[in-house]
């Protein structure tokens, strides 16, 4: 199973081989060009297998979406716990995601890089899930608290989230040569200068 957090159990049910082989090939060769017999061969279960569980290729993928976004909660969640200040939660999400880019990449990949909308057009876009909810929420929260500067929530958002969403993506498309926590002070020094309310702190929090 696709899982972040979670070590996959073993031995691995047969849903969750099925959708870690369906991860893999969707990632890899787009959902168009996978096939239920591709993805019946790579996870070694039967056709009839997939359609018990998922009904069929639309609904693996939608049950895989569903999941992989719960995954990536799990991660907002846990940089809220860990931080109190909004920004510090901020560059934590960051931090991690990187992170997993380096040792989950098809799990971030296909948050961060496939067009959902071609393949699940009946699914609400990722952007407007919970965890992307959430991180739009600790970004409101920094701006009623006066760590950051603006009103818009979708503004800053865009402007601390969407240089590292960029960043990932160009990881993914191998035109970074370095890992990416490589990046994450320089990006967010950069990051926080149009954002944050009292500029000379920076420091601080980088």
């Amino acid at each position: 199973m696709p899982y972040l957090k979670t070590d996959t159990p073993s031995p691995e049910p047969i849903d969750c081989r099925i959708m870690s082989a369906a991860l893999d090939l969707f990632v890899d060769n787009g959902y168009h060009n996978v096939s239920i017999h591709h993805i019946q061969q790579k996870a070694n279960v039967s056709i009839g297998s997939i359609y018990n569980h998922f009904g069929g290729k639309e609904g693996l993928a939608s049950a895989l979406y569903k999941h992989i976004l719960n995954e990536i909660e799990l991660v907002v969640d846990d940089a809220i716990r860990a931080e109190t200040s909004p920004i510090m939660q901020c560059k934590h999400l960051i931090r991690d995601l990187f992170n997993y880019t380096e040792t989950h990449r098809n799990i971030i990949a296909f948050v961060f890089h496939a067009k959902h909308t071609e393949f699940l057009p009946d699914e609400p876009h990722a952007c407007d899930s919970a965890p992307f909810v959430k991180m739009r929420g600790i970004v409101r929260q920094g701006i009623d608290c006066g760590e950051l500067r603006g009103s818009d929530t979708y503004v800053v958002a865009s402007v601390i989230f969407g240089g590292a969403i960029r960043m990932i993506q160009l990881r993914l498309e191998n035109n970074l040569a370095k890992p990416l926590p490589n990046y994450l002070d320089e990006l967010m020094e950069i990051t926080l200068g149009g954002v944050h309310r009292n500029p000379q702190h920076i420091k601080e929090v980088t």
